[in-house]
């Protein structure tokens, strides 16, 4: 039996505390009723004796201290989920938002997920193709994994998530079911007309499930949206067998989001002023990704976060590194040379790449070939800032060499079209193709075996 309470006991930006309360519970979904009309939700963040304090989905203008009607349903947030949630878009609450009416659901599940038992994990094999050659070749993405984009305000983070939507499948060989879903949190109109023109130019948007949450959307509900589209990733992840790639943008509207409504909250801030529990937060959505024994599908995450004043010693992706299996870092310097996606590979990783790439899954060269070219690409470093010393002219005729290999690899190799999709194959050929460029006996991570199959020295 749910109870209705007549009043608030005090309203507070987006929280409003109700007292004399029984029998609430943590999570536990809110229905207010103002002026008799208008319905809103709610959620209670906190419960202390006879107090609930409850975020308002939404704006909390309308509302006054007893003209208010609220009613505790009884249980945690929910959505309902079939397979007819492919090719639609959605709000960050999971309301329908493409005007073709609401979901006939196959079940209601609650959005806060369970996490995983470490012993019913699978460990993650196979990589996700991309198309991108910085990603498929040097950072290679696996299924199950979690992978975050390090970027920064005015860069092209928003044109390569919609580049790997487009693009991103299981290989060329696979016959099993994927799809994705896209979660956008805080973004402006623009930016949202733009991922869904994409989607429907490309033909991706029948395979892709969207949920958008806007900039003039309530802040609340930007700490409601990821965890509603990780619970569909899941749903059709675990119950319907397909590999979900889940992209996850902005993270730092999340947080910013989380810190907004902590300081309503009057909590103690910790770094920066977000709440100290920032890193359990972002640990719970993040470890939502995985393999599950004994079920067919996958849940692979790329969040993508800005990063305040391009410092990655930030407190969200300085957390975020701590929880992921690596980072792909976007380089501003390499974005003001007109490369895209301005990949820097040096400071990206995939701590998996190691166990989904090779004979059998990719080619037997993948690893030596990335190793090579990581370790060239260095080189390449040092070779540019002896140039700025002693001027290019000085140079040795090998680190004359070099500087030609890592214009070459930045035009090449990280450089392609927004619309160019790259097989795995034509990323390893053209790896092998910039290495060409140095001699022989300059490739020293490389089996002499596989120096022998692939590498042809340029004919300068």
């Amino acid at each position: 039996m749910s109870i209705e309470y007549l009043g608030l006991s005090e309203i507070r930006g987006p929280l409003i505390v109700l007292e004399g309360v029984r029998d609430a519970s943590y999570e536990e979904i809110v229905e207010f009723t103002v002026e008799g009309t208008e319905k809103k939700m709610g959620r209670i963040v906190e419960v202390y004796e006879d107090k609930a304090v409850i975020q308002v989905f939404g704006s909390t203008d309308e509302m006054s201290l007893k003209n208010t009607h609220t009613k505790l349903t009884g249980h945690p947030m929910e959505i309902g989920l079939s397979e007819e949630i492919l090719g639609r878009t959605f709000n960050g609450l999971g309301q329908p938002i493409d005007g073709l009416g609401p979901i006939v659901p196959e079940m209601r599940v609650n959005v806060n997920g369970q996490p995983l038992n470490p012993v019913s994990r699978e460990y993650p094999r196979n990589y996700i193709k991309t198309g991108i050659s910085a990603i498929d070749g040097l950072t290679t993405l696996i299924r199950g994994q979690k992978l975050p984009i390090f970027s920064g305000n005015g860069l092209p983070h928003d044109e390569l998530a919609a580049q790997i939507v487009r693009q991103a499948s299981l290989g060329e060989n696979s016959d099993e079911e994927f799809a994705i879903v896209f979660a956008a949190m805080g973004v402006k109109h623009d930016v949202a007309e733009f991922f869904r023109r994409t989607f429907e130019e490309s033909g991706a948007s029948s395979h892709v499930t969207m949920f958008l949450n806007l900039a003039n959307d309530p802040v609340v509900e930007r700490l409601i949206t990821p965890k509603v589209a990780l619970t569909a990733a899941e749903y059709l992840a675990y119950e319907k067998g397909m590999h979900i790639l889940v992209i996850l943008t902005d993270m730092t509207s999340f947080a910013e989001a989380m810190r907004e409504v902590s300081s309503s909250k009057g909590e103690i801030p910790s770094r920066k002023g977000y709440p100290g529990y920032l890193y359990s937060e972002l640990a719970a959505l993040y470890e939502r990704a995985g393999i599950v024994k004994g079920r067919k599908g996958s849940v692979t995450q790329i969040p993508i976060l800005t990063m305040p004043n391009d410092d990655i010693t930030h407190p969200i992706p300085d957390l975020t590194g701590y929880i992921t299996e690596g980072q792909i870092v976007l380089d501003r310097p390499l974005h003001q040379k007109a490369v895209y996606p301005p990949i820097n590979v040096l400071p990206s990783l995939s701590r998996l790449m190691k166990d989904g790439i090779g004979a059998g899954y990719t080619r037997e060269d993948h690893q030596d070939l990335a190793n090579q070219l990581f370790s060239s690409y260095a080189h390449v470093g040092e070779a540019r800032a002896l140039a700025s010393v002693i001027g290019e002219d000085e140079l040795s005729a090998i680190d004359k060499k070099y500087l030609k290999f890592g214009t070459a690899f930045e035009e090449a190799f990280v450089a392609q079209g927004h619309n160019e999709d790259r097989s795995i194959t034509e990323t390893l050929d053209l790896g092998w193709k910039l290495l060409s460029i140095l001699p022989r006996e300059e490739l020293d991570r490389v089996n002499t075996k596989l120096l022998d199959k692939y590498y042809k020295p340029s004919e300068e």
